[in-house]
């Protein structure tokens, strides 16, 4: 190879890992976004197979963290990323352990489910729907998440990071209906207990997407608005 070509080379070589590394991310996080849906599909139609599936398929997640957490590792050893390309390093890192992360609530939200397909008790269908309906809000956010990490977009990403409000609200309703069904109905109070589980593990499902938002943030414009308010967040970044 010619020497001069060499550096161009190294170059165009770099931006290739970087982008192999960005696509796995997104592999990983459609793999996840599947394994919560399939999860819910688990509690609310008591399907016992499908909630067994998502349990085995959680070994999947964890390897490809493992797999590009090296494959980073590797780069920032070798390659000494500066600026912008050390960025999309670390926001790497940062998200494959969130998305690790929900692959574990989904876990979690798939085993109830499974020790669940036989539970019936009063006013179970009418609190299933609502926690399914907060599972939907869940997925939905995920979803636009993983989609603004495809598309780097810092609007798309504070969009969604603002839905993690909603997300709480509807985690400290269904918190105090589970509480109070716990009082009314203490025979029942294991399968209450079940879904108190659930509704806990939705919720830091919407933590670890706000926090996969904000590393986007933190990517595109080199900010770190961690700890900081949605309206602070906005005005950080000007929209």
């Amino acid at each position: 190879m010619d020497p001069t070509n060499l550096g161009e080379h190294i170059h165009h070589r770099f931006d290739r890992e970087l982008e192999s590394l960005r696509n796995r991310v997104v592999s990983m996080g459609g793999l996840v976004e599947r394994q919560v849906n399939d999860a819910l599909t688990a509690l609310k139609e008591k399907n016992p197979e499908l909630a067994e599936y998502v349990i085995r398929t959680d070994h999947r997640v964890n390897a490809q963290e493992v797999g590009i957490d090296e494959d980073c590792t590797y780069i920032l050893a070798r390659r000494q990323p500066a600026a912008g390309d050390l960025r999309m390093v670390m926001t790497i890192i940062k998200t494959i352990t969130d998305i690790e992360r929900i692959g574990d609530e989904s876990e979690k939200i798939a085993r109830i489910a499974r020790e669940m397909t036989d539970s019936s008790f009063p006013g179970m269908d009418l609190l299933m729907q609502q926690i399914d309906a907060m599972g939907q809000m869940v997925l939905g956010m995920l979803h636009d998440t993983l989609d603004a990490f495809v598309r780097m977009d810092v609007v798309a990403a504070v969009a969604s990071a603002r839905r993690d409000a909603d997300v709480d609200e509807r985690y400290v309703g269904l918190l105090t209906d589970l509480i109070q069904h716990m009082k009314n109905d203490p025979e029942d109070v294991e399968e209450f207990q079940s879904l108190v589980w659930v509704v806990r593990a939705l919720e830091r499902i919407g933590d670890h997407a706000k926090n996969i938002c904000e590393y986007i943030v933190y990517l595109v414009e080199g900010k770190d608005v961690r700890h900081t308010t949605h309206t602070e967040l906005e005005q950080e970044i000007g929209i």
